[in-house]
């Protein structure tokens, strides 16, 4: 397959097209014989998951190309739900686990006034989960909570586990649970997966002056990204000062974010984080590590860019460090989202993600949830890469022990910078 496009029908919003297209130079008629077991699958998974998708259609490129179609049959509608049950079961979910059950009530009596209203009926899958979280944040200032394609967990597979979410779904990512033999597997899986990003590393780089820098996408599991953060922090530690790029980061795991930290604090444990849950009344707690693989990055200046799409798990990287006084965070306010989240599942369509638990920080007592994180330098996002790289320069500039072709590039890069 080359790709595929989803169409949607103006005159009838809850009818969805599937047009799927193979290379121009198959022999269309051909080609569909040869997969036919593979299309009726892709067929009922459509039915199953995007209900909506009435049509599924195969055809290419080639000019007057031939379209084969596939409708829905209909015989799997017993499983599907309409939209207001849907929305019926969301409400029912947060009100059993939101971890403010005061404000879940009245989050869910504001929607039921719409439900009420039939602002939800007779759409599809997508609009409707759009137009759900568009209300549930409103109604909450919960950027967390979220109403999503993809239903829960099918036959064989575990339960909602506990995790952190993001709107990127990086989101803060959960321990791994079930046998162990499952477990290893899951891992693998992500370890493979995350090789595909290299698992949010999106950049390391020595700049001129001799600077660091790197650009986090997201924050994974150590168990799966270790080696890879390990590898990062080691190209960086011969630098005179850090620049951490959070400004396109949307969130990840929790001990994640205790791994990264570690790497600029002491040998001796530091009290980062701790995550209450509201279900259990049980509080985690988050320390930076005693024992590393590779080196520290101690006693110079780390500068961290934020902008508002910097959430969740990125958001606590930030946090912890100008908590500690270990970083000079230079953009903008952070998108203001602090509760760990757990997907459950509505139908085999849709799941919503629920905030079950809240961040503390030990120092502030207190998180970022829809306050965001204030930088310690205000600066439009993209103003805050030259605006510490400059300061990182001048860093450079002031020390006396640096070579003479490192101080030369940082005086030749200085005056470019501006401001």
């Amino acid at each position: 397959m080359v790709r595929a496009e989803l169409l949607r029908d103006s005159g009838d919003p809850g009818h969805l097209t599937v047009r799927v297209f193979v290379p121009g130079t198959e022999d269309l008629a051909a080609w569909a014989a040869m997969h036919r077991e593979r299309m009726e699958e892709l067929r009922r998974e459509l039915s199953l998951r995007l209900p909506s998708a009435r049509l599924l259609e195969f055809t290419s490129d080639a000019p007057d190309a031939q379209v084969i179609s596939m409708p829905d049959d209909g015989s799997l509608a017993a499983e599907q739900l309409p939209s207001r049950d849907i929305v019926a079961k969301a409400l029912a979910l947060l009100r059993e686990n939101y971890v403010f059950p005061e404000l879940a009530e009245q989050v869910a009596a504001a929607v039921e006034t719409r439900l009420a209203a039939g602002e939800y009926d007779n759409l599809d899958e997508i609009t409707l989960t759009e137009l759900l979280t568009g209300h549930l944040q409103e109604a909450s200032g919960d950027k967390h909570l979220r109403v999503r394609l993809g239903g829960g967990p099918g036959p064989g597979r575990r339960g909602p586990g506990r995790r952190a979410g993001s709107p990127d779904d990086g989101d803060r990512a959960e321990r791994e649970g079930g046998e162990p033999a499952d477990r290893e597997a899951r891992r693998l899986k992500m370890r493979q997966a995350g090789r595909l990003d290299n698992f949010g590393i999106h950049r390391v780089e020595r700049l001129d002056g001799n600077i660091g820098y790197l650009d986090l996408r997201r924050v994974p599991l150590p168990e799966t990204a270790g080696p890879a953060i390990a590898a990062a922090m080691e190209l960086v530690s011969g630098t005179y000062a850090l620049i951490i790029d959070l400004r396109q980061n949307g969130g990840g795991s929790p001990h994640g974010v205790a791994f990264w930290c570690s790497y600029l604090l002491p040998e001796e444990p530091t009290h980062l984080n701790d995550i209450f849950h509201a279900d259990t009344g049980q509080t985690s707690q988050f320390w930076s590590l005693p024992y590393l693989p590779g080196s520290r990055y101690l006693d110079r200046p780390v500068y961290v860019l934020t902008s508002s799409r910097t959430f969740s798990g990125g958001e606590e990287f930030c946090y912890n460090l100008q908590a500690l006084g270990r970083a000079e965070l230079i953009g903008e306010t952070t998108g203001g989202g602090a509760h760990p989240t757990r997907p459950f599942p509505i139908s085999p369509a849709v799941h919503i993600a629920i905030p079950f638990a809240r961040s503390i920080n030990p120092i502030t007592g207190t998180n970022w949830q829809g306050t965001g994180v204030i930088p310690d330098t205000p600066v439009p996002a993209d103003e805050a890469y030259r605006v510490a790289y400059a300061k990182a320069l001048r860093h450079v500039a002031e020390r006396g022990d640096v070579p003479p072709p490192i101080a030369d590039e940082a005086r030749d890069v200085l005056p470019t910078l501006g401001g």
